[in-house]
C-alpha cells in the first residue's frame, strides 16, 4: 500500500498496524492445540482467545461502525465478543489455523478500509485499536508465562551478569505543579491533561529490586502481622505465599527489580523499610516533568519513542533487567526504570480525572471506577510501544500477582 505525503500520518497508522500485528503473532509461533485453549488462571482467557478477541474487537469498530459493513464471521461474535462468554466457557477454540484466518480476513478489510477512510474522525480510534491489541498482546505474554512448568524454561539466569548492588538512593522532588494526564493519548482514562499541585516528597532512583526484598523475606516479613494491613492480611490468610510469583533464589537477579507481586505484598514491604506507596501523581511526576524546562515529557527521556537503548519493553529482552541497566531512559529527576521492565504499583485508586469522558464505550475504562482497582504505571519487558507512555494507566485488583508488577517507595 502506497501513501502519498499528505497521507503521512494514514502511512503511519498502516505502518503501525502491520508492526504491532507482527509482534502479536510472533507469540503464536509453534504452539499447540493445548497451549492455544488452555486456561493457565481463572482470571486470564487463553490465549488463542485474546487473538480472536483482537480480529473481532477491530472489525466490530472499523467494518461495522465506520465502513458499515455487515458482520465478518458472525459464527464467531459471541464467542469472542468480551461480553459474550464467562472467562470459564472460552476454551472451545477452532484450531489456530481457522483463528489466523478470520484474524487475516479481517486485516485484509481493515487495511482496504483504511485507504480511503476519514482519518481526520477517525484517527483516535484507529490509536485506540493498535493500543488495544498491544494490551492483549502483553497479555497473551502474561499467559504463556503462567503456562511454563518452570521459570527455567522462560528465562536463563545463566546468561545474567550479576551486577554491583544498587543503593537505596532517593530522590528529592520539591512541591510544585505539574501538568497530569495527556490530551494526545487514545486511552480516555488518561484524560484530559490537567494541573495539580504536589507537596515536597522523595521517591525511589530504583524499582525495588530482588535483593532488597530478599530482606523483607529473610526478616519474617510475610509471617509478621504488623507490615501488613488488615485486608492485606486477610489476603495472605486466604492465599499463603511466601514470596514473589516469580522469584529466582540466586545473585544473578539481585539487582533487577522485584516482579510479581501483589499490591499487599508491596504494600508490606513499603511498611517494612519505613516508607509508603507512591499515589499515580507523584508516580507520573517524577517519571515525566521536567523541572528546569517547566514541561512534561511524554516519556522519562524526553518526546523520542521508545527504543532499545532507553528502557527493556515488548519482549525484546524477554525478562527483566537490572534496575540501572537503561541510563538513557533516566527521568529529568534522575529516576531509573519508570518505563518498562515491571510494572508499578501506586496507592491510587482507578478513577477518572475531572472532566473525564468515556471512549470509545463504557465498559473499556469507566465500569472499573469501582474503588477495587488499584493503579499500576511504567508498563514491563513485554509492553509494546504503542503502549508505553507516561501518562499511561493501567489497573488491576490489589490481590492480583500474576502480572509483570513491581513497585517502588516514596516518603515525605
Amino acid at each position: 500500500m502506497k501513501f502519498t505525503p499528505i497521507n503521512s500520518r494514514r502511512e503511519a497508522v498502516f505502518d503501525a498496524l502491520q508492526q504491532c500485528r507482527s509482534r502479536t503473532l510472533d507469540l503464536f509461533s509453534g504452539i499447540d492445540s493445548e497451549t492455544l485453549s488452555c486456561q493457565a488462571h481463572a482470571d486470564f482467557s487463553p490465549v488463542g482467545w485474546h487473538l480472536g478477541h483482537i480480529a473481532y474487537t477491530e472489525g466490530y469498530w472499523i467494518l461495522e461502525r465506520c465502513a458499515g459493513l455487515p458482520p465478518k464471521f458472525p459464527q464467531y461474535h459471541q464467542l469472542f465478543d468480551a461480553d459474550g462468554l464467562p472467562k470459564s466457557e472460552r476454551q472451545h477454540l477452532p484450531p489456530l489455523e481457522e483463528i489466523r484466518d478470520y484474524v487475516d480476513a479481517v486485516r485484509t478489510e481493515i487495511l482496504t478500509y483504511l485507504e480511503t477512510a476519514p482519518l481526520e474522525k477517525q484517527e483516535r480510534l484507529w490509536q485506540w485499536l493498535i493500543q488495544h491489541e498491544s494490551q492483549h498482546s502483553e497479555t497473551i505474554t502474561l499467559i504463556l508465562q503462567l503456562q511454563r512448568a518452570s521459570a527455567a524454561e522462560l528465562y536463563h539466569p545463566t546468561t545474567n551478569k550479576q551486577s554491583s548492588p544498587l543503593s537505596t538512593e532517593m530522590v528529592k522532588i520539591p512541591a510544585g505543579e505539574f501538568y497530569m494526564g495527556s490530551n494526545e493519548g487514545a486511552q480516555d482514562n488518561e484524560r484530559p491533561a490537567h494541573r495539580i499541585h504536589l507537596d515536597t516528597y522523595w521517591i525511589d532512583r530504583y524499582p525495588v529490586t530482588c535483593e532488597q526484598y530478599r530482606e523483607f523475606i529473610a526478616a519474617g516479613g510475610y509471617q509478621n502481622r504488623r507490615w501488613w494491613s488488615e485486608e492485606g492480611w486477610q489476603w495472605l490468610q486466604s492465599h499463603p505465599v511466601a514470596q514473589p510469583l516469580y522469584w529466582w533464589n540466586s545473585p544473578d537477579w539481585d539487582q533487577h527489580p522485584v516482579c510479581g507481586v501483589s499490591w499487599y505484598e508491596a504494600q508490606a514491604y513499603a511498611r517494612f523499610v519505613g516508607k509508603r506507596l507512591p499515589t499515580e501523581a507523584e508516580w507520573e511526576k517524577a517519571a515525566s516533568w521536567d523541572e528546569a524546562a517547566g514541561c512534561k515529557h511524554s516519556y522519562p527521556w524526553g518526546e523520542v519513542p521508545p527504543s532499545a537503548k532507553t528502557c527493556n519493553h515488548d519482549t525484546l529482552v524477554g525478562h527483566t533487567t537490572p534496575a540501572n541497566a537503561y541510563p538513557a531512559g533516566q527521568s529529568a529527576y534522575g529516576c531509573y526504570d519508570m518505563l518498562g521492565n515491571v510494572w508499578e504499583w501506586t496507592a491510587s485508586w482507578f478513577d477518572g480525572y475531572e472532566g473525564f469522558k468515556r471512549y470509545p464505550y463504557r465498559g473499556y475504562s469507566q465500569v472499573y471506577f469501582d474503588n477495587q482497582h488499584r493503579v499500576l504505571r511504567g508498563g514491563s519487558w513485554a509492553t509494546r510501544p504503542w503502549a508505553l507512555r507516561a501518562s499511561w494507566r493501567n489497573w488491576y485488583y490489589p490481590s492480583v500477582r500474576q502480572i509483570l508488577a513491581g513497585f517502588r517507595c516514596v516518603s515525605e
